[in-house]
């Protein structure tokens, strides 16, 4: 794979981005890729290996050396065929995933990885301009019917698999339009929305049904919506926000970090927001939670010109390189990760915990807090306390498990301890027979490649048991017919 020794003489090379002076004044993507020349000099340096572990590190199993090795000889028209054998949707995954791949690959156990994620984007990116990517109707349909309920990445992989295998597919979403956390979650900076709705938009000439605005468990009924289809996925996401119960919670401008985010998703886009605007300009903004979803309201809080931004974390600051102890290679490792938006300003507080919010006339002025110890008790460091001045308060400390009310209890799914639907990993099939459930509604909060892939395989177990019913073979497994889709 790729030049013989590419990787001792040739230096990693990340994709470019906008200089942050003119990026944080719009919401168009801050990355920018690299040459062609640059990205086949990028694919060589992927190394013939004798076990490749990025096949490992990716929860979709993509052929990553096969496609390295194809823009390094500049077939780019096979490498998207190459892409697509195993992912629905590289366009996404190639902006948005934190590429755990490249944590597994061999040159990251003493050197950088190859930049797997920048030649996969580059790869889908070209074939879309390219005008290989286009919309492909199933031959055949099977005569049987699936609703997909959530058009998130898990929605819309099963939605799409299922479609393709013959079946009439219906997804439906609560939304006002299609794609989950694609659309109302990740900022345009990260993911174009026009990139969402091409993609949207060939699902729909290939025969998806996609019924928008509409809450199945509240417009219509779970149970009479099964009785009326052979299957029924349940791909709603996982929903319900960690909140924060301390005094002082109830003061005006504390809010969930997704409130902010589909209001800024719905501003870009020229829509009116649902509910009282919220708005860092000008304000002291604090962010809780130190993950993906605060660094989102951070670059969006820094396009609105804040007063000041603080970012707090309840752990300790990683390590800058992988500690090996505790998650060695090809793990994916506990390491301080800058994004973009931290690139952008403000300031980031680790081992912090919040204790209170004060504040005048009912809204939220202060944060309180203190320095604490590691987990699992995180004891409190003595003399550490601090305050912070916070007219706005966002709270990105994670997700619980999907919402119960409606869908999840209409159908009386069994649930696992911490609430997700329980379906196991093999057959995908939920405690209600004709149900299944896949991605953050039955993994919990996870990562949008893990989210694809739970969305391919149960759309497999659903094929199997729709061939099930009459005996018929509907999808061969959904290959090798779909292994293209």
């Amino acid at each position: 794979m790729g030049e013989l020794g590419g990787f001792l003489k040739i230096h990693r090379q990340d994709g470019r981005k906008r200089p942050i002076g003119e990026r944080v004044h719009d919401f168009r993507e801050y990355q920018k890729g690299l040459a062609a020349t640059e990205l086949r000099a990028q694919g060589a340096r992927c190394m013939e290996c004798g076990v490749p572990f990025c096949h490992s590190g990716c929860p979709l199993g993509n052929l990553i050396p096969d496609w390295n090795d194809l823009v390094y000889r500049d077939r780019w028209r096979e490498a998207i065929d190459a892409l697509h054998a195993t992912n629905n949707f590289p366009e996404f995954t190639g902006r948005i995933c934190p590429a755990p791949c490249e944590a597994a690959c061999v040159l990251d156990i003493n050197d950088d990885a190859v930049t797997i994620k920048q030649i996969e984007v580059s790869i889908a990116d070209r074939a879309f301009a390219q005008g290989w990517i286009t919309p492909r109707t199933p031959a055949w349909r099977s005569g049987r019917s699936v609703a997909v309920v959530g058009s998130g990445p898990a929605g819309l992989a099963a939605a799409a698999q299922l479609n393709q295998a013959g079946h009439s597919v219906t997804l439906y979403e609560r939304q006002d339009r299609i794609g989950g956390l694609l659309r109302y979650g990740v900022p345009d900076f990260k993911l174009d929305k026009g990139v969402v709705q091409r993609r949207v938009d060939i699902l729909a000439v290939e025969g998806v049904e996609m019924v928008t605005g509409v809450e199945v468990g509240r417009d219509v009924d779970a149970r009479e919506l099964l009785e009326r289809v052979d299957a029924l996925v349940v791909a709603t996401g996982s929903t319900v926000p960690r909140d924060l119960p301390v005094p002082g919670r109830e003061l005006d401008g504390v809010h969930f970090a997704m409130e902010y985010l589909e209001q800024r998703n719905r501003f870009v886009a020229g829509d009116a927001s649902p509910g009282r605007p919220i708005s860092a300009a000008g304000r002291h903004v604090v962010i809780i939670g130190g993950g993906d979803t605060g660094a989102d309201c951070l670059g969006n809080s820094h396009r609105e010109l804040p007063a000041s931004v603080t970012q707090i974390e309840l752990l300790a600051e990683p390590p800058p390189e992988r500690p090996d102890d505790t998650t060695p290679w090809p793990t994916w490792p506990l390491i301080l990760r800058t994004s973009p938006a931290h690139e952008e300003g403000g300031d980031r507080r680790f081992g912090a915990m919040t204790t209170r919010f004060s504040g005048e006339n009912g809204r939220v002025a202060r944060l309180h807090g203190h320095e604490v110890g590691g987990p699992p008790d995180f004891e409190k460091v003595e003399g550490s306390d601090f305050e912070l001045p916070a007219d706005l308060v966002l709270l990105a400390m994670g997700f619980l498990h999907p919402q119960h009310e409606g869908l999840v209890e209409q159908l009386g799914l069994e649930r696992d301890r911490r609430g997700n639907v329980l379906a196991s990993e093999e057959e995908w099939a939920t405690s209600v027979p004709g149900v299944y459930a896949c991605g953050d509604a039955r993994r919990g909060q996870s990562l949008i490649v893990w989210a694809i892939a739970e969305g391919r395989k149960c759309a497999a177990a659903v094929d199997r048991h729709l061939a099930g019913l009459d005996g018929a073979v509907t999808g061969d497994d959904l290959a090798p017919a779909l292994a293209a889709g």
